[in-house]
């Protein structure tokens, strides 16, 4: 089967090494320095999966910038491209998945377009009427970041969703190709109204996000109390009902999916009673601005009855270091990172912040603050290091660091 894959991000990446493994898959983007990469098996993203899967030349797998030739023999198209959240409209920009399914089906009537992209609940229904056709699925991804082959290798769970009985049909063909390259065979597979799809995927990152806030609020009442957050946790997680995961303090959840995903859930509730989800969202703020404060009495700034913070005479030469921007440890990416937010907010009170972010070898700095590449250098011009997840880098520097991280895990 012919099968092209648009978008070479973490998700349409891995789907093209997932399903190269027993189809001709054709992975199209509009970088040419990343098709150039595909084509010479050269991966451009950090997940130790993938490097093993491009380094198998047995794989059916290629990539080109070239539209017409991508989609005009495909079986089938998958989207997987961006769909940032605008908050001027206060909802998901889809323009880039119409965009593509538009030019899938000039150049090709008959192709099986599975949207893998997270999109508003009811979009899948409405590019169908559009285009009158009910070739057009919904399949939401489940991946982590840096762990993405891993995850579609071994899925909790293959979820597609089809407009009518007869979409739900090829719905159910295309979870069975998922499932024949997985290595899960008992994995379930749930069919489903592609709707009730569309909110499988925002309900899923909405609890996350929500079970991150619960933690990190369980943090903040125990640092304010004098009491062992890590005790807490363990005690509560004992209960089999919630379980020993996903429950390390941070600064907020951020990255690309959560913050995008909650905020568009919120806008599809619209006239619908709620309280929860929009209060998971001003629990990520309101973390991010407890953090911010706790940092700025760590180094010496007072609170005055202005709610500004102002540094002491005998603290004005202070240099805070941000080490990394990332969200987690293995991870290259830094989109709307909580660490972003607690640097905004250290910067309104004047105080001074350098960078250490590998990543950002190329700049020299990040937000108006200089960038320090030396390791070593970074941890002698700090008086104070913030860390949203620390490592063995910091293990000398242990006095200057503030972290919530207790568990030394993403």
């Amino acid at each position: 089967m012919k099968i092209t894959v648009v978008g070479t991000g973490y998700v349409g990446l891995s789907l093209a090494l997932l399903l190269a493994k027993r189809h001709e898959v054709t992975a199209l983007d509009i970088l040419e320095e990343r098709v150039n990469k595909i084509n010479n098996r050269q991966l451009f993203l950090q997940d130790k999966d993938m490097l093993r899967y491009m380094e198998n030349k047995s794989l059916t797998l290629r990539a080109t910038v070239y539209e017409t030739e991508a989609y005009q023999n495909a079986d089938i198209v998958i989207i997987a491209v961006p769909t940032n959240y605008d908050s001027e409209k206060e909802y998901f920009d889809t323009s880039t998945v119409d965009f593509v399914v538009g030019k899938v089906i000039e150049n090709n009537t008959k192709a099986l377009v599975i949207i893998k992209s997270t999109v508003p609940v009811g979009y899948t229904e409405e590019i169908n009427r559009k285009y009158c056709t009910e070739n057009i699925l919904f399949s939401p991804e489940f991946l982590r970041e840096t762990k993405a082959l891993y995850d579609n290798l071994h899925p909790s769970r293959i979820i597609v969703g089809g407009t009518n009985i007869e979409s739900q049909r090829k719905a159910k063909k295309f979870a069975f190709i998922l499932k024949e390259c997985s290595e899960e065979q008992q994995v379930p597979i749930l069919i489903m109204g592609a709707s009730e799809a569309e909110a499988v995927k925002l309900f899923s990152n909405t609890y996350l996000a929500l079970r991150i806030s619960f933690f990190n609020e369980l943090d903040t009442y125990a640092e304010v109390k004098a009491l062992n957050t890590k005790e807490i946790i363990k005690g509560v997680c004992y209960d089999p009902r919630i379980g020993d995961f996903y429950n390390n303090p941070s600064f907020g959840y951020g990255g690309y999916c959560l913050p995008k995903d909650t905020k568009q859930l919120l806008a599809n509730y619209g006239d619908i009673p709620e309280t929860l989800i929009r209060a998971i969202i001003e629990s990520n703020e309101t973390r991010k601005d407890f953090i911010a404060g706790q940092i700025a009495k760590k180094i010496g700034f007072s609170r005055h009855s202005s709610d500004n913070f102002n540094i002491l005479d005998e603290k004005e030469s202070i240099t805070v270091g941000i080490y990394r921007l990332t969200m987690k440890s293995k991870s290259d990416n830094f989109r709307e990172s909580s660490v972003q937010g607690v640097i905004k907010r250290l910067k309104a009170r004047g105080i001074t912040i350098v960078l250490y972010e590998p990543i950002l070898e190329d700049k020299k700095t990040f937000l108006g603050h200089r960038i320090i590449k030396d390791i070593e250098e970074f941890k002698t011009v700090c008086d104070c290091i913030i860390a949203n997840r620390t490592d063995i880098n910091l293990d000398d520097v242990k006095q200057k660091v503030y972290t919530r991280d207790l568990y030394h895990r993403d």
